[in-house]
């Protein structure tokens, strides 16, 4: 008989990397939730449902997070993982594009052995997440409401609709840091398959380097500093006022390179800015690799704020480069670049 291991509420499954694990149905997983939709501060977002009694393999142990909102560095977050394949498609957050790997809360989750047959194939309009007969369709039905009302916060003052998600709600959902000295979350990187022993002890002394670059840059003279103390990966803009565009009208599937770092610290501002939109130090990692165009964006929701930010210009976003983590302390929430086309030039089809 198929074995299999449900935890429901504050349960604990110490999931692993690579681990196959079954999204409750839609009634057990409202039965975690308070009345604002959330479990410990986390918002389960309307985008989720379609999950609900699919089999998915942990891709992440979502323990540690990168704070993009006040820029504290790390926070803890508990009892959660991402999801192969699980990104948010932003259709309840009016088309938001960034595609964040979305939060599961191991109460949202059940184990499933790995010889365990396949779960039938969920039914149209939802129906097949929410089990237990009519009263669990029922209480799909209800959770759906109320997820949607919880993805709007209240209106800005100037009637301007604002958004709320897992990604705006993260100070809540992590409100511990995480400092750069607690060696043990190197360890549960290692533990939890997140990363390699290598890839973990590099992104150690990388964070290290920083703290001693960010202090330098404070307190010692230039002629004292390395590399005028610039974080690892040496990113430093050099233009004052304007920054320069380039309109190539990549569309998905297209071939292209991504620029040296030399060539593209010339469109950058002293903020590492090109039209307000930023290059990390982390992108620098795949500077002269070729990629395919995956998509144009042009809107994203701001984190701190909730609002949509329609984009002038469209952003590229390429097939199968995120952000590893490499010089953000292993975090895993694997964000997506964005990329600006004079950043990209196309590159011929092999034959």
């Amino acid at each position: 008989m198929t074995q299999v291991q449900t935890v429901t509420g504050s349960g604990v499954l110490n999931l692993r990397v690579g681990e196959v694990v079954e999204v409750l149905s839609e009634a057990e997983i409202m039965a975690t939730l308070d009345e604002r939709g959330e479990l410990d501060e986390l918002p389960f977002m309307p985008e989720m449902l379609a999950f609900c009694g699919r089999r998915l393999t942990v891709h992440k142990v979502a323990y540690k997070l990168c704070d993009t909102i006040s820029r504290t560095g790390m926070r803890r977050m508990e009892r959660a993982v991402h999801l192969t394949g699980a990104r948010c498609d932003g259709q309840a957050h009016g088309g938001c594009q960034t595609a964040c790997l979305m939060y599961w809360k191991e109460a949202w989750l059940k184990r499933v052995d790995p010889g365990a047959p396949a779960a039938p194939a969920p039914a149209a309009s939802g129906e097949s997440a929410a089990t237990g007969g009519s009263g669990g369709l029922a209480a799909g039905r209800r959770l759906l409401p109320i997820l949607e009302v919880a993805a709007r916060k209240e209106p800005g003052p100037d009637g301007e609709e604002r958004f709320s998600c897992q990604a705006t709600e993260l100070l809540r959902a992590a409100p511990t840091c995480l400092p750069l000295k607690d060696l043990r979350q190197y360890v549960t990187d290692v533990r939890t398959g997140n990363a390699g022993t290598f890839f973990a002890l590099r992104a150690l002394l990388v964070g290290l380097f920083n703290r001693f670059q960010d202090r330098s840059g404070r307190v010692l003279p230039s002629w004292l500093q390395i590399k005028g103390g610039l974080r690892w990966g040496f990113v430093r803009g050099r233009l004052v006022g304007a920054t320069p565009s380039v309109t190539l009208d990549l569309q998905p599937g297209e071939l292209v390179r991504i620029k040296s770092k030399e060539e593209i610290v010339e469109t950058l501002n002293q903020d590492l800015l090109n039209r307000g939109m930023g290059f990390e130090e982390e992108m620098s990692r795949y500077c002269g690799q070729t990629a395919r165009v995956l998509s144009r964006v042009d809107r994203c929701i701001d984190e701190k704020t909730g609002r949509m930010l329609q984009m002038k210009t469209p952003c590229i976003v390429l097939e199968g480069i995120v952000c590893a983590g490499a010089y953000t302390v292993s975090c895993p929430r694997e964000f997506i670049p964005f990329w600006r086309e004079i950043w990209l030039e196309r590159v011929e089809e092999p034959a």
